[in-house]
């Protein structure tokens, strides 16, 4: 093993990381991460640590799954891959589209269409959207809908439904037709409006103006997530997704849930949609779907949505997209041990232990240091504190400040997350009340070091 100055140097020669700029890693090399067990991660200088991450949102079950590890081996020896593009498929998808149709039947979920991975999932539900109104005779619905502050991956359409302009501005012109609503962010929202069930009344009666302004017959699909993540860990009031499904339904508009974060136990529920009642048309999925272990994806269909393609005599329901890797026999594989583990082990009941632990935390930490402006959770382990270097007038912290707190932190056994103004805890759905402990320690040094 090279001595990491020795990596560092070779990593800032050769790699461009994602959501950085290329030159940063000269100035401020990137922690060389190279063992983990458990919840816990190891870097190149043997420094460990609680991952508070959960690598990015999708090791729900830790870095130490064997059951995901020995299932990819003997899928590896058995068939390592072939394409399900007409005319060939594989046993291990089969399957696994059998345990995905029980398991979201509560969702009203029951096709699966497999991608590589989040962004792929977004892209796919999109098309597919503006396919079935054109199935259906509606050829003049396709426009989105969208939530300021949403994250739906890095794709041109994905790009294109982002809420957040820093994953917009430097690639547009982006997919025409796209339009945004105001999220029900009560620490900043255009309304000025801190209660929760009135913002949520106001987002809506702002969809519903839009939808009339729009047109209802030129709107494919609205697509958010139940609670956005990395736009910094917005959870609406109970009534808005329900509110939003509503909405779509009487102007027969689809309702796409970006469930790439919240699927499969985050949330302290199943599904993100399923935390509030709601099923939707199409489910977008991945990351955890595999544990992070293999690349993966897969957009979950309506039974409605389904019938009509399935139906169709026309020929426009024939499906012009895919990728090589979609129904991959070994992300397949993975898939469907993550999912017995899953279950097996109920991860929502310890998400919500752990993440309310986090947020009665965090409120706490709060309490203590005036950096901290708005502390986020309540819904699984899905966490966040947004720093202000004013707590009067809400001004973000500066990147320099909260940079320091998260290096702090990791000095201090955590790692944690900054996105934007936000400290983000997404950490493994396995985590304990011990490991737990460490995290809000961890970042309980990382604030005292900037406010002394």
């Amino acid at each position: 093993m090279k001595d990491s100055n020795f990596l560092k140097e070779m990593n800032a020669r050769s790699v461009w990381h994602p959501m950085a700029h290329p030159a940063d890693s000269h100035a401020n090399p990137p922690t060389i991460v190279t063992g983990a067990s458990g919840v816990r991660i190891k870097d190149v200088d043997g420094h460990e640590v609680v991952d508070g991450v959960g690598g990015l949102w999708n090791v729900n079950l830790g870095f130490s799954c064997q059951p995901i590890k020995d299932a990819i081996a003997a899928q590896l020896d058995a068939l390592p891959y072939y394409s399900i593009f007409r005319g060939t498929t594989n046993d291990k998808v089969i399957q696994l589209s059998e345990e995905l149709r029980t398991f979201f039947e509560p969702d009203g979920l029951t096709r699966a269409f497999y991608t590589s991975g989040g962004s792929d999932s977004v892209e796919t539900a999109l098309r597919l959207a503006r396919q079935y109104h054109k199935i259906r005779g509606d050829t003049g619905r396709v426009k989105f809908l969208s939530l300021k502050k949403g994250y739906h991956g890095t794709h041109m359409g994905g790009a294109s439904v982002n809420g957040n302009a820093n994953f917009r501005t430097q690639y547009e012109p982006l997919l025409p037709g796209c339009y945004h609503i105001p999220a029900p962010y009560t620490y900043r929202n255009p309304f000025n409006e801190t209660d929760p069930q009135r913002l949520a009344q106001l987002c809506l009666q702002a969809l519903e103006d839009e939808i009339a302004f729009q047109g209802a017959g030129t709107i494919a699909a609205m697509i958010m997530e139940p609670i956005l993540g990395a736009g910094g860990v917005i959870p609406p009031h109970p009534s808005f997704m329900p509110g939003v499904r509503d909405i779509c339904t009487r102007n027969g508009i689809l309702l796409i849930a970006d469930e790439v974060i919240t699927a499969f136990g985050r949330t302290g529920s199943w599904s993100g949609s399923r935390h509030w009642g709601v099923q939707p048309d199409f489910m977008c999925t991945a990351k955890a779907i595999t544990n992070g272990y293999f690349p993966f994806g897969a957009v979950m269909i309506a039974e409605q949505v389904a019938e009509t393609f399935e139906q169709d005599a026309s020929g426009k329901a024939a499906i012009g997209h895919g990728y090589t890797y979609s129904g991959h026999p070994v992300g397949a594989a993975a898939a469907l041990a993550c999912l017995a583990e899953t279950q097996r082990l109920n991860v929502p009941e310890n998400a919500t232990a752990r993440g309310e632990q986090l947020h009665q935390g965090l409120l706490a930490l709060q309490a203590k240091h005036d950096a901290i402006g708005d502390v986020r959770g309540g819904h699984g382990l899905m966490c966040a504190m947004e720093l202000v270097s004013d707590r009067e007038t809400k001004s973000p912290i500066d990147k320099k400040t909260i940079a320091t707190v998260q290096e702090v932190a990791y000095h201090n056994g955590a790692m944690v997350r900054v996105s934007g103004p936000n400290i983000i805890l997404s950490p493994p759905l396995v985590l304990t009340r011990e490991d737990a402990l460490v995290i809000l320690d961890a970042l309980d040094a990382g604030l005292a070091a900037i406010t002394g």
